[in-house]
């Protein structure tokens, strides 16, 4: 089992990660390691990163085909946030448009509809698949 690499700091790359077992059951820490991110840097208004890190999470448990995934929460600007699942698939993520009925294929939608922005970044062994938050700015 993996330990948290957790540092709080006020912006920078990363300022948490956690590497997880590629398992449904990583949705519930990758969610607690948003919240504490949220809580240290003062951001609970932007609860929903919990939301979205569960449904990134899913999305990877169910179509990569790696035993890790690597969840990042980074703070690039005081009002702005950054949560990113990695994995080792270079396999793109797929926006669909759930029919009624269906019983998967909304976890992006819900990103979209959640999220300032999201996209996937290209890596040399795979992908991350990121969503931003943005806050009040305060002054």
């Amino acid at each position: 089992m993996s330990q948290p690499t957790t540092q709080a700091r006020p912006t920078g790359c990363p300022g948490y990660s956690e590497t997880l077992p590629r398992e449904p059951e990583s949705a519930g820490r990758a969610r607690r390691l948003v919240c504490v991110a949220l809580a240290a840097w003062g951001l609970d208004e932007l609860a929903d990163g919990a939301l979205i890190v569960s449904e990134l999470v899913s999305n990877t448990v169910r179509h990569a085909r790696c035993r890790s995934i690597r969840v990042t929460v980074t703070r690039p600007e005081p009002s702005r946030v950054r949560i990113g699942v990695v994995d080792k698939s270079k396999r793109l993520p797929e926006l669909r448009d759930p029919r009624r009925g269906d019983e998967s294929g909304r976890g992006l939608v819900l990103v979209g509809a959640l999220a300032k922005d999201w996209g996937t970044d290209h890596l040399p062994w795979g992908k991350r698949v990121w969503a931003e938050l943005h806050g009040e700015e305060r002054g």
